[in-house]
């Protein structure tokens, strides 16, 4: 071999696994369809050389291409990239009945998969321990330790369990490990903390509802109360707390504590009990959530 050949790139080298990847899938669709290179090409409105580089892993097309095609295929954008619901025909099928579903249907859905596969199989003990959800400000620590004394609880602050875990900040955790970290050591903070304790009041961090899993295992452990606030109430709430952070960003701060309130509305909705906390005084507040709680309690036993 010359040392010019020794320096060649192979071009099967140069492809990288995610467009490998797509090209397998764009091939499978493409004979799962009975579909030819050509005539797909012609149907997505590219040419058939693109189509050629694309199934090969060579091709990096842009997402309105990837539309074309997957328009060609009468197939979801994400069945052609390739998500967890693609990957074998029974996902598929399931994927296919649950499609335009409304979201009351499909929240059956899920309390029936959780019946049929939850590790808890004892329904009754999630009404033994209540979880508050919610953004920061909305009153998780100072109701939550309220209402653990006045069940006799033991109270959890989930983000103080994740700090004595890692010997580090929250801060610290997410400038020195990154979030992705974070969301991990908050899932085994939770875990531990069901598996720990039959009976108790926990305060999640605000963004727990943004990783299903976690909030999956939360809403099968655990009766949840949102607690609700208007936004200008969390952000007061917060710096009456001494965390200035917040007015960093003055306006901005607000409209992006606006956007992630929108952005978790659906989730923080599928708690079992919702509660206001920004219309009456402390002592109020507490007695509406005792009592929504202890509702919310005999009529899941009720159910039972």
């Amino acid at each position: 071999m010359t040392l010019e050949n020794s320096f060649e790139i192979d071009p099967m080298e140069d492809k990288t696994p995610l467009l490998r990847a797509l090209g397998e899938r764009i091939r499978s669709l493409r004979a799962r369809k009975g579909i030819t290179r050509k005539k797909l090409a012609s149907l997505a409105g590219i040419s058939e050389r693109h189509m050629a580089n694309l199934e090969l892993g060579t091709g990096n097309a842009t997402i309105l291409v990837l539309h074309q095609v997957a328009q060609a295929l009468t197939c979801s954008l994400a069945e052609l990239i390739g998500d967890v619901t693609t990957s074998s025909p029974e996902w598929l099928m399931i994927r296919e009945l649950l499609e335009n579903r409304s979201e009351k249907d499909l929240h059956k859905v899920r309390l029936r998969l959780i019946e049929l596969f939850g590790a808890d199989k004892n329904p009754g003990s999630r009404l033994s321990r209540i979880a508050l959800i919610g953004l920061r400000g909305a009153g998780k620590s100072t109701l939550g330790r309220m209402l653990a004394d006045r069940l006799g609880y033991p109270f959890i602050e989930l983000s103080h369990e994740i700090e004595q875990t890692t010997g580090c900040s929250i801060n610290e955790i997410h400038s020195l490990y990154g979030p992705v970290a974070y969301r991990r050591y908050e899932r085994r903070a939770l875990e531990e903390t069901i598996q720990l304790y039959p009976e108790v009041v926990i305060a999640t961090p605000g963004g727990l509802v943004s990783e299903a899993a976690t909030y999956n295992n939360l809403l099968e452990h655990c009766l949840t109360v949102w607690l609700q606030a208007t936004p200008r109430e969390h952000m007061d709430r917060v710096i009456a707390q001494g965390d200035f952070r917040p007015m960093s960003g003055s306006k901005e701060a607000m409209q992006d504590l606006k956007l992630i309130l929108e952005g978790r509305v659906a989730f923080y909705s599928k708690a079992d009990v919702h509660l206001d906390t920004s219309l009456q005084p402390l002592e109020e507040t507490m007695e509406a959530l005792f009592a929504k709680v202890q509702a919310a309690r005999q009529s899941a036993e009720v159910l039972n």
